[in-house]
Parts: structure tokens; sequence; C-alpha cells
């Protein structure tokens, strides 16, 4: 298995150039093909309002729309050229969301950035990595807004592995990363026991399906009801110098509802290092 199309989220961030540079990187050593996404809304007023705005406002807006997208056109490729790839640059406007996971199933993997609610920018949307991980069917990288300084490939690599289909689906998607990191460590939080749950020894027959895989991989498992699975996993992050964690993401999207799981959350809000998810 290797990532063959990789798309990087453009917009208007002050990490934007970071995470399409991280993206472009990591094409140009897998050989893959990038993909510049901006995505922006329509112009969509109330019915009460429209009556009252002019036109000239609402193409002011649209032009507006379309000269941050060429503004991030014009970083994307000279990134691009930068880096001695080949890029595409797409730009999309309508539904973001909707828009965000179309494009993103057509790709081996999507690189986006981390939500930092912090920066006041009507532009950057909230909540896109989690919508498209829940709703693409696609692995996303996503990349900490606070930086990063370890490698994507060839770092140490954890799994949060609690043995379900989403943590599946995230170590099958993220093989291209283990297989390449220098060590891997599998870590079960509170894991349950039987066949609906880890097996008789949390941790190793994931661990033994990646050694035969040609992955450097160790497992362990951890018992704490009193600590939050989520502070768990940051803190092993922490602790063991990880560069890259790779988790199944859990939560649902209905129509324009967002339910997030309780880890996924935490994770999202609290990154210190890039994070795969799988859903």
């Amino acid at each position: 298995m290797a990532y063959k199309t990789i798309l990087v989220n453009c917009d208007t961030a002050p990490t934007s150039d970071k995470r399409v540079e991280a993206a472009a990187e990591l094409a140009r050593s897998t050989g893959a093909h990038l993909i510049g996404l901006f995505l922006r809304s329509n112009v969509v007023l109330p019915a009460y309002l429209e009556a009252g705005i002019s036109p000239d406002l609402i193409a002011l807006q649209e032009k507006r729309g379309k000269d941050l997208s060429a503004k991030a056109k014009a970083s994307f490729d000279a990134i691009c050229r930068r880096v001695g790839i080949n890029g595409e640059f797409r730009d999309a406007q309508g539904d973001v969301y909707d828009l965000g996971a179309m494009h993103a199933r057509y790709a081996d993997l999507v690189v986006m950035g981390q939500f930092d609610s912090k920066v006041a920018d009507p532009d950057i949307i909230p909540d896109l990595p989690e919508t498209v991980a829940l709703r693409a069917g696609r692995p996303v990288l996503i990349l900490p807004y606070i930086g990063f300084k370890g490698p994507l490939m060839g770092g140490h690599v954890m799994v949060a592995w609690n043995a379900s289909r989403e943590a599946t689906r995230a170590v099958s998607d993220a093989l291209p990363f283990l297989q390449a990191a220098k060590a891997v460590t599998v870590l079960a939080v509170n894991p349950r026991a039987g066949a609906r749950g880890h097996g008789e020894d949390p941790g190793a027959d994931i661990a033994l399906y990646l050694a035969r895989q040609g992955v450097k991989v160790t497992s362990s498992f951890t018992v704490s009801d009193d600590a939050d699975p989520g502070d768990v996993l940051l803190s092993r992050i922490s602790d063991l110098g990880i560069d890259l964690l790779v988790m199944g993401a859990y939560g649902h999207s209905r129509l324009r509802e967002l339910v997030i799981g309780g880890v996924t959350r935490k994770i999202l809000n609290s990154m210190t290092a890039p994070v795969l998810m799988s859903h």
C-alpha cells in the first residue's frame, strides 16, 4: 500500500503554508500527486436582509473570496516549486463540508490543520477535519496549530488501540507511516477482555498483525479507572516523544449535526503531535 494522491486543505489560517509544505514534502517522499483545495462558502443572506443589501456588496464578497483563493494558489504553487513537485490547485465554492468530503473521497490521504478557536478569522472553517474524517471514508492527517518537531515519516508512532472497527480502519490506513516508522508503540487504555474486546492479551494481536507487515512494534496496556483516556494518551505522547498518533475517529454526522466522541474531541482540542484519524 502506498499513498498515490494526497489532498491538503489550503485556507487563510496562519499555519496554512506550514501545512502545505508538510504535505508537499510528504508527497515528494512518497511519490504522490498533491492536490491543494481551497474551500469557500456561497454568499448566503437571510431572506429578510436580501432586499436591503446592495448587489455591489454581494459582488464585493464574491471578489474577496476569489482574491483569497488566488492568494492561496500563489502560495501553494510557490511551495510546490520550492519542494520540487508538480501540484494541482482546486477552488471549490458551495457547502464547504460537503465539498471537503467529496474531494477527500478521491485521495488516499487528506492533510488538514487543527482548528484554533483563538484565531478570529471568519474564513477558517471550524470542525472541518473531523467532519471530513466522519463523512469521507478516508484517513485525515491533522497537524497541530502549535507546530511539530518530529518527522511525519520515519519517527516514533503511537497507535491508540481499542479493538474497534474505527481503530482497525485507522491502522490499515496508516500502514505507510507505520512501515516507515523507526518505532511503533501500540497502547490500549482500559481494555475490555473477551471476543467483543481485545482478547486475552490486549494489544498483542494487532501488534502481531503489524509485525507481519514489517512494522517495528511493541505493545502495552494501562488500566486507570480515574483518568480520562484522552489525557492518558496525551501524557504518553509527551513522555515517549511521539511524532504521530494513529487513532479511530468516533462520532457521527447527520444532516448538520456533528457529534464527536469524548476521546476524539479531547485529542482534537489538545493535540501536541500530528494525528491520523480514520472512521
